[in-house]
């Protein structure tokens, strides 16, 4: 690769050909304000905030989408470039509402940071825009108009790393804007409800439906008793939110801070994991065994879910009939728990922490559910448990560890490795491999499956079967695998499919990506199995006694009435 010599404000400079003046001087340490700009989606040029000067023109260039030459002389700060950024910014400020103070972003918002660093104090210009009615009719996403500054980020998510097309830009001049096909609200189009619109908004013109208050109020409420369950990913991406490494493993003092909340009891969604694959992993080898619908895909992921009820329902008969963990967790605590330390199902408030917004969606379908109890009550983010903390003045760094409680918070380090892209694929194959062959796996690791790659294939042999595997990650590449599937392009008999790129690591809960956070998550998930003693799902065992005092076998009568459900074409 040939490199490029070049000076940023008096440094010299050496990078790749073809880099951009933006990232040539983050190289150089040298900071260029950006808002439409994130670095793991294409260069848009919307917000110009990031102009700078090159030496011996006159006209402005945008950082962002300039690549260097040799010999360039670049200005990225002077009074002319100060001025300019300063009136952008504050352009767009006169058409934003001015309620920081109580926004969700509030302290997080790169809009209102930008704001700060250029000391603007007053805004010179009128406030032109009318008041847009928020879009808040589903369980899951709230789309505030009214916030939005145009950058783009959102519409990339949805369009090219989802390929789902639900927002674009609409309209022209003074009513330029970013919304639906129609304006319809977000519940009546095919969106998914992923979140990754949520991660990529530099406002807060996109967040999360909270239910913190709901919590909050079952907590103090002396007649409930209140239980939660945390998400592998959440423990490697929790500590973010108060100032600890990408990808640092918190999993005991959060559980500490969780007990420090309120909660009755704290369980771990790793546990209903292994469940998940118990369940999992024996109906894949029925189907095999007795000419059942292949490929079988799995059913964790809720944006998955919604994709195909709402865009391939002849793909409903592939899905396999688990509900995803935390649902079985919730079905199972006011089931066997219930019973066990006889306390009144209809007493018990399940809360799970998720990295995903879809789950709130997922958590108020009317299917999951068991003598009119709901599975799971309320869905708390990765960034709503953060803020609860905050709230309550818990600091994860200070906080002592605890362990989770018992019954129901025993995992192996096949149930961790969920919250991974290949984590549902590599923790069913540990089950399935010795559940046909009957031999000891060895070599745990599938690393085949393992990895950012949209789409991966494998093959593993079982006796006489030769299972032929797809690991899918993004809805783009999901859609790809349904046309090889609907055309008999492939021969699969086990597919996982993630609706969030890399995994529920990256999930629309989680806190926001910058860099290559994903893979230190990732890494970190991988990390927890490789130290577990336990790391196969058939060997918790917590998990032999439930099936021995309670759900008898896998696919049994009973665990099919509490672990499994069904699902609606909604095309």
């Amino acid at each position: 690769m040939n490199m490029v010599n070049l000076i940023i404000d008096n440094k010299k400079v050496t990078v790749e050909e073809n880099t951009t003046i933006l990232k040539a001087a983050k190289k150089a340490g040298i900071k260029i304000p950006t808002l439409c700009y994130l670095e793991c989606q294409e260069v848009k040029g919307n917000c110009r905030l990031c102009v700078v000067e090159i030496k011996g023109r006159n006209k402005l260039v945008p950082s962002c989408a300039t690549p260097v030459y040799e010999g360039m002389e670049v200005i990225t700060t002077n009074k002319r470039l100060r001025e300019i950024r300063k009136t952008i910014l504050e352009l767009m400020l006169s058409n934003h509402p001015k309620d920081c103070l109580t926004c969700i972003k509030n302290g997080d918002c790169e809009l209102q940071t930008l704001a700060y660093e250029y000391n603007i104090r007053n805004i010179p210009f009128e406030h032109t825009n009318k008041w847009v009615p928020i879009d808040n009719n589903n369980p899951a996403i709230v789309r505030d108009p009214n916030k939005c500054i145009k950058c783009g980020r959102c519409i990339e998510a949805c369009h090219k790393v989802q390929d789902m097309g639900i927002i674009n830009f609409a309209f022209r001049s003074h009513d330029y804007t970013v919304t639906t096909a129609f304006n319809k609200t977000l519940d009546q189009t095919k969106c998914l409800l992923c979140g990754q619109c949520v991660l990529a908004c530099p406002v807060g013109a996109l967040y999360e439906k909270e239910d913190s208050d709901r919590v909050w109020d079952a907590i103090y409420d002396d007649e409930k008793h209140v239980i939660v369950q945390t998400a592998p990913a959440v423990r490697v991406a929790l500590g973010e939110e108060f100032g600890l490494d990408k990808g640092t493993i918190v999993t005991n003092k959060m559980v500490a801070a969780l007990k420090k909340l309120g909660f009755d009891k704290v369980f771990d969604t790793n546990f209903a994991a292994d469940l998940t694959i118990m369940e999992e992993a024996n109906e894949l080898i029925y189907r095999i065994k007795n000419d059942g619908v292949l490929p079988m895909m799995t059913s964790c992921c809720p944006g998955w879910i919604n994709f195909v009820e709402k865009n391939a329902p002849d793909l409903i008969p592939n899905l396999s009939t688990c509900k995803s963990p935390h649902e079985m967790l919730g079905s199972i605590t006011k089931t066997y728990y219930a019973k066990v330390f006889n306390v009144d199902p209809s007493k018990i408030f399940m809360v799970s922490v998720m990295p995903c917004t879809a789950k709130k969606y997922e958590s108020a379908r009317e299917e999951l559910s068991n003598d009119l109890l709901k599975d799971v009550d309320a869905v708390l983010t990765t960034r709503e448990l953060g803020r609860m903390l905050k709230e309550s003045g818990i600091d994860l760094k200070e906080i002592e560890s605890e362990e989770f409680d018992s019954p129901l918070g025993e995992s192996t380090g096949a149930g961790n490795i969920f919250g991974s892209t290949g984590g549902v694929m590599e923790a069913a194959l540990r089950t399935a491999y010795e559940a046909v062959t009957g031999k000891v796996l060895c070599e745990l690791d599938f690393k085949a499956v393992r990895g950012m790659d949209g789409i991966k294939e494998a093959s593993v042999k079982l006796n006489d079967v030769t299972l032929n595997i797809a690991v899918v990650n993004g809805i783009k590449n999901a859609k790809k695998l349904e046309e090889k599937i609907n055309s008999n392009q492939c021969n699969y008999h086990f597919v996982e499919v993630m609706t969030c790129p890399g995994g529920c690591v990256n999930g629309g809960g989680q806190p926001p990506i910058k860099n290559d956070n994903i893979k230190d998550r990732l890494n970190s998930l991988y990390e927890i199995d490789k130290n577990k003693t336990l790391r196969k799902s058939h060997e918790n065992p917590d998990i032999i006694k439930i099936y021995d005092e309670f759900l008898e076998e896998p696919l049994s009568h009973i665990s099919h009435k509490l672990l499994h459900t069904k699902y609606i074409n909604r095309k």
